[in-house]
């Protein structure tokens, strides 16, 4: 049969340019292969349909690790910030989390600029509706204009375009997010090559017109004095930062939405997706938490040149006229006038169970999967996928083996490690609750976990590795110097007193005087001048973190090395579980669904007990021994 006319022949076809799909096609085409990236519009390219800010608790941690491994979302970031803040500074340094307001505009012209004047890579509109595929191996992509691109791998990025629904109240209609067009007619073609497909949900808040905000009535909430980069290759950034403003809702709010809450399309039925637990809609916080007079709103900017304000915190699918009075009852907010409502959107997705560690479908060869697509939420999430996904592709295509990240090396490997072992029945949001290691896996300490990797992927360059063995060896240097380094009671009590610290009775190491916690770096250097003159402020904090938290990372250490065993014994992607004797049922159906790679693996996996893990480990053991005595 004609499917169309040949357009072309690539190594790499992305299909998407969110998130996901921009650090895939960067990174496929800076690894030194062909690249094509496919989107609805370029207008659409890494846009922020919803909240504009990149980071925040968690998903700050999955920015700076894009950026160790050489993506692109830190440094575009950096670019565009309007305003920025480390968010859980009252709290120990494993959580505290790097959050940015973004210039959404600004954001997606410095990305479309990146790609476009990007090697070995072509940026193109067109809507693909099909996948060529050949005994089980994907070979191209065709659009709906007929255009045929063939490739040696695809990666699916697509969003929350998939058969897009948008809901306001009563009224749903074909869309994709902000007015866009949705994709209608690949989702079929995915059921068609078998994979198993789910609908889930997002929303949006009302964006309403700065003029006619009273911000008399709330209060401001300014960025941090000292602006901490996003991206490792940035020392320092300065702006004039703009503010966000603090406002409640009243009771009033609740009257409203109660009254109109049977036109709520969720809690009509209309939507039998499911959405994201960790981001309510506004009628669900006053169903769900009724006990309380009212809920904190964020007035937040989109860019400075639209006097469009975000109004986060608010997400609904009320009908259009229901926000307008909504809107009106919070305070500061009287005379408040709508420029976009609120809307929930349902889209297509693939259960993410489906997926290899390295994003590969299972049943496709050379298919890979990234970012909401995959049942995540969140730009962050998915522009680690994609950067993954990418990297995955190309070494395919080297005949290389996949690079994976476990759960001890990076909030990425925890991301991908949750969705492809445990799937996910809600948008998966990352937070730092999921990491076990988080100690050892924080944000200030990301470059020092990851560079090196990127840099043997090749995605890493001379002049950033460079940077970042000066910082290693600028650390490995201080700690030497801190442990040697003596002081006397003469010279270290009285900056001591000062601090309400004790004050010690002998000679003591200044490593040692660091451990207190009433002890900073400030004032170390204030009893010892002897600091060295290039030394860094992310060398510097990188000691004190080390030496104050010694004892815990140690700890955790030991944790990880008992993960890592696990995780070593490795099982053969042939092993039919149902011979296995001695695992229930419901193990063999899991383990034979997901095919997991390690004994840690499947120990993870929901309906796999630890009495199933015990009959593993001995059909391991009585494999070895009958592989031995052969």
């Amino acid at each position: 049969m004609d499917i169309g006319y040949n357009a072309g022949n690539y190594d790499i076809v992305v299909v998407g340019a969110g998130h996901a799909g921009c650090e895939a096609a960067l990174a496929a085409s800076r690894m030194g292969y062909k690249t094509l990236m496919l989107t609805l519009t370029l207008d659409a390219i890494a846009i922020l349909p919803c909240n504009p800010s990149i980071g925040g608790t968690g998903k700050g941690h999955l920015v700076r690790e894009i950026d160790a491994l050489g993506g692109e979302m830190g440094k575009n970031i950096d670019k565009a910030f309007i305003q920025s803040k480390m968010l859980n500074t009252a709290k120990g340094p494993a959580v505290h989390s790097l959050r940015a307001q973004a210039d959404k505009i600004k954001y997606h012209i410095e990305m479309k600029k990146t790609l476009e004047n990007q090697n070995n890579l072509l940026i193109k509109q067109g809507e693909v509706i099909d996948l060529i595929t050949r005994e089980d191996k994907v070979q191209g992509i065709v659009t709906r204009t007929g255009a045929v691109y063939y490739s040696k791998a695809v990666i699916l990025a697509t969003g929350v375009y998939l058969k897009g629904r948008v809901y306001l109240g009563e009224v749903n209609y074909e869309s994709g997010p902000n007015g866009l067009f949705p994709a209608n007619y690949l989702s079929e073609k995915l059921k068609e090559l078998g994979c198993n497909m789910r609908r889930f949900k997002t929303g949006t808040p009302a964006r309403i017109h700065k003029d006619t905000i009273d911000f008399s009535k709330m209060s401001i909430h300014a960025g941090d004095e000292e602006v901490i980069p996003f991206s490792f290759l940035n020392d320092e950034l300065k702006i004039d930062q703009q503010p966000c403003w603090l406002t409640r809702t009243t009771a009033e709010t609740q009257k409203v939405i109660k009254e109109n809450i049977n036109r709520s399309a969720m809690y009509r039925g209309d939507m039998e997706s499911v959405g994201p637990r960790y981001c309510p809609s506004i009628e669900d916080k006053i169903v769900r938490f009724h006990e309380k007079p009212s809920h904190q709103l964020f007035i937040e900017p989109e860019g400075l040149d639209t006097k469009e304000m975000y109004l986060q915190g608010m997400s609904t699918s009320l009908p259009e006229e229901v926000q307008e009075a909504m809107i009106k009852t919070v305070i500061g907010l009287e005379n408040a006038k709508i420029m976009r409502p609120a809307y929930a959107i349902e889209y297509d997705c693939i259960d993410p169970t489906q997926l290899k560690p390295s994003l590969e479908t299972k049943h496709i060869n050379n298919l890979f999967c990234a970012g909401q697509f995959n049942g995540s939420s969140g730009y962050e999430e998915a522009a680690a996928q994609g950067l993954m996904a990418a990297i995955n592709a190309v070494r395919k295509l080297q005949e290389k083996e996949p690079f994976v990240l476990d759960r001890s090396e990076a909030y990425i490997g925890v991301l991908i490690d949750d969705l492809v072992t445990k799937g996910t029945n809600e948008p998966y949001r990352m937070m730092t609750s999921r990491a076990e290691y988080r100690l050892v896996l924080r944000q200030d300490n990301a470059d020092l976990r990851l560079t090196t990797k990127g840099y043997e992927i090749g995605l890493v360059t001379e002049e950033r590795y460079n940077k970042y063995l000066n910082k290693k060896q600028q650390i490995e240097k201080e700690m030497e110097r801190l442990k040697k380094t003596t002081v006397s009671p003469e010279k270290a009590n009285p900056i001591l007193e000062e601090i309400d610290s004790t004050p010690i009775k002998t000679g003591i190491a200044l490593y040692d005087l660091l451990k207190r916690p009433e002890v900073s770096y400030k004032e170390i250097l204030a009893i010892d001048e002897n600091k060295p003159k290039d030394l860094s402020k992310d060398a510097e904090k990188q000691c004190e973190i080390v030496i104050k938290y010694e004892g815990y990372i140690d700890k955790q250490l030991k944790q990880i090395d008992q993960f890592k065993k696990l995780e070593k014994k490795k099982l053969s992607e042939e092993i039919n579980y149902s011979d296995i004797e001695g695992l229930r049922l419901e193990a063999r159906q899991k383990l034979n669904s997901i095919k997991p790679l390690s004994v840690g693996q499947a120990s993870r996996i929901s309906g796999v007990s630890p009495a199933d893990i015990s009959v593993l480990l001995i059909y391991l053991e009585q494999k070895r021994r009958k592989k031995g005595g052969q």
